[in-house]
Parts: structure tokens; C-alpha cells; sequence
């Protein structure tokens, strides 16, 4: 859910750039992004529908941890937001390092770059010039000799 407004889903369209994180986004923006996301003033951590806030940011943690909202809420018992806060940031850059990481590395790649394009530019047109054949014959044009 966005981070801005809990009761809307994260969205590349929401118009505060806050709400979302992307897939490229780097470490400090993401951190910065958490550290603003909006929670309530009861100031502790609990896994409930009354505080829609933390409640989503409690699932983006279990969901890059893998642990179970009952463990986030001790983990957190007697600690502050912005701990939390700074925990689920760090817990998501963790998560799209490896991905970020890959992609830095594919991209900085011209000649790999250059070879998928040129693949998939021949199995696009095989598969368009087979699609084109079996058009003409149903329409009733003459075949091509090649």
C-alpha cells in the first residue's frame, strides 16, 4: 500500500512521488521515502487495523524478512518509529540490491545489449513474416518465391 495513504495502493500514477518505491530508486531515497511515510501518534509498533500506517509498513518488513507481524511487534516492542522506520527502509534496499546490482552490471554491457536486440529482432521477424504467410494465403495473394 502507498506509503502516504495506506488505504491506496502503491502507484507509479499517485501523484506525491513519496508513496512508492521503485525498483531503481537508490538507497538514500528509499530511506528518506520510509522515514516520511505516514504512521498515527500512538508511537509503538502493533500489528492492528486501527493503525493502517505501520500496518502496511509492518507487512513490507515481514514480506523482505520473511518473519510474521507477531515477531516485527516484539522485535520493535519499546522502540520508537523512527527505528522501525529506518529497519523497513534498510530491510528493502537489502532486497533490491541484488537486482539493482544485475541490472547496473547488464547495462554497462553494450555488446550483451546489442546481441539481445539483434535476437530478438530475427525472432520477431520470423514470427511476423510466418503470421504475414498464412494471411496472404487465407486473403488468396500468390506466394512469394524467396
Amino acid at each position: 500500500m502507498s506509503l502516504q495513504d495506506p488505504a491506496k495502493k502503491m502507484s507509479k500514477s499517485d501523484e506525491n512521488p513519496n508513496g512508492s518505491i521503485y525498483l531503481m530508486d537508490d538507497p538514500d531515497t528509499i530511506i528518506r521515502k520510509f522515514k516520511r511515510a505516514v504512521t498515527d501518534s500512538e508511537a509503538c509498533v502493533r500489528y492492528c487495523d486501527e493503525q493502517p500506517g505501520i500496518k502496511n509498513l509492518i507487512d513490507i518488513y515481514c514480506a523482505c524478512t520473511g518473519k510474521a507481524p507477531a515477531d516485527v511487534e516484539r522485535e520493535f516492542d519499546g522502540k520508537g518509529y523512527g527505528d522501525f522506520k529506518m529497519a523497513v527502509g534498510e530491510a528493502v534496499v537489502s532486497v533490491l540490491k541484488p537486482l539493482q546490482d544485475r541490472y547496473a552490471e547488464l547495462s554497462s554491457d553494450k555488446a550483451y545489449i546489442d546481441s539481445v536486440i539483434k535476437n530478438n529482432a530475427e525472432k520477431a521477424q520470423y514470427f511476423s513474416m510466418k503470421t504475414l504467410r498464412k494471411v496472404q494465403k487465407k486473403v488468396g495473394f500468390p506466394e512469394r518465391v524467396r
